[in-house]
């Protein structure tokens, strides 16, 4: 156990001990293992974008196994997925690395101005599976957002109870906010915010943009100062947003990128004090022994050292 994981465990005091250690067994594990940081392999893209879409790039990535394979080969400190593809190989691969199961997804058969995602598993799966913990996407903004934040609390306090970490995906979406909007800087530290209030362990956002969606909130913005002109301001924001750096924030891959550009964005997370990452596309889709270097670069950065 290292003084940095001790300090992060201190900010969740009002949880019992088997939370905690599930926490620490996240924290502990793979190539960043005890410094804090975290990188995760999300998996969850097969369910929400189809098959073809996730998989096609990389055939190897319709097997389930091959996700398993490729978190525990790179050394990422846990590995996220729905229920089914968790049952296909979670007695194979039990006990090589935390798994954190999905307990909510959507499709994108219908469309929907009001985007809510439907429950698909229950704590008692996480139990059985020997999760670490669970995954829930919140979309603030939608119209459907009250479902959810109850739908969270539930399971949350479920989880907790327990023993299990709550890990929330927050994307803001919904007919009052702009493209544009989605990853503004105020709505992304807002998003960052709601998820730590809704009792969040560990909070994925997208990397936010510069641009400031709310009018209101653009003149608080201005009228005090708040930098957000680089990515690494940005960071330090949403961090900031997340009870002031009192609780672990990641930052998703988001589109295909080219290494490069994904490298440079990973480095300007790290500066702005970003907890780490949590990859999935930019990843699995490439070929095994290239995601297998990207991720361990990612790892790299975080953990300081130069490439």
């Amino acid at each position: 156990m290292t003084p940095r994981v001790r300090e992060i465990l201190g900010w969740y005091g009002a949880d019992n001990v088997g939370t905690l250690t599930n926490l620490a067994r996240i924290m502990n594990h793979g190539r960043l293992a005890g410094t804090g940081k975290m990188v995760i392999l999300p998996v969850d893209q097969g369910f929400e974008h189809g098959p073809a879409r996730s998989f096609a790039l990389n055939p190897d990535g319709y097997d389930p196994a091959y996700h398993f394979e490729l978190a525990i080969e790179s050394g990422c400190n846990a590995y996220a997925a729905p229920l089914g593809a968790l049952e296909v190989c979670a007695r194979d691969f039990a006990g090589e690395i935390p798994l954190i199961l999905k307990i909510n997804n959507s499709e994108t058969l219908f469309g929907n101005k009001a985007p809510i995602s439907a429950l698909t598993s229950h704590i008692d799966d996480a139990l059985r599976l020997g999760c670490a913990g669970i995954g829930f996407t919140i979309y603030p903004g939608s119209a459907e957002r009250k479902q959810m934040y109850e739908e969270i609390s539930v399971a949350a306090a479920e989880a907790k109870k327990v023993g299990l970490a709550v890990i929330i995906w927050a994307y803001a979406r919904g007919e009052q906010l702009s493209k544009e909007g989605e990853t503004g800087i105020d709505v992304i530290s807002y998003s960052a915010h709601i998820a730590a209030q809704l009792g969040a362990h560990i909070i994925k956002v997208k990397p936010p943009t510069a641009h400031i969606e709310q009018e209101a909130a653009r003149k608080v913005y201005q009228s005090q100062g708040i930098k957000v002109a680089t990515m690494s301001d940005r960071i330090r924001h949403v961090v900031q947003s997340s009870f002031n750096g009192k609780r672990i924030v990641i930052f998703s891959g988001g589109e295909a990128k080219s290494t490069e550009e994904l490298m440079t964005e990973i480095k300007q997370l790290a500066q702005g004090g970003a907890f780490g990452s949590i990859m999935g596309r930019n990843a699995f889709q490439r070929p095994r022994k290239e995601a297998v270097q990207l991720l361990q670069n990612v790892m790299d950065a975080f953990s300081g050292k130069v490439h």
